[in-house]
């Protein structure tokens, strides 16, 4: 019975652990980015250091400068702070 719960507590820590990662962007700071995807509601994505990033009014091949408005756990959002090129 000590083996079982030793065995769940260590699925718990991992588990944990994989929840409070912390993210490769930050609220607020801006970052150059390249749209490579739309989403299914039509917003751009982009990848900040394998983060999904969700960019509104933007499609694929688009070079653009993002501020980070929201980070979620797997995921977050910007707006386009300006067109890069």
């Amino acid at each position: 019975m000590e083996h079982e719960r030793k065995g769940r507590d260590r699925d718990f820590n991992r588990r944990r652990k994989r929840l409070f990662l912390p993210k490769p962007v930050e609220l607020g700071k801006e970052y150059d980015v390249e749209v490579k995807e739309v989403s299914r509601r039509g917003d751009g994505i982009a990848r900040i250091k394998g983060l999904v990033t969700f960019i509104p009014n933007t499609k694929p091949g688009d070079h653009v400068r993002i501020r980070i408005t929201r980070i979620s756990r797997r995921f977050a959002e910007g707006e386009v702070v300006r067109e890069s090129r």
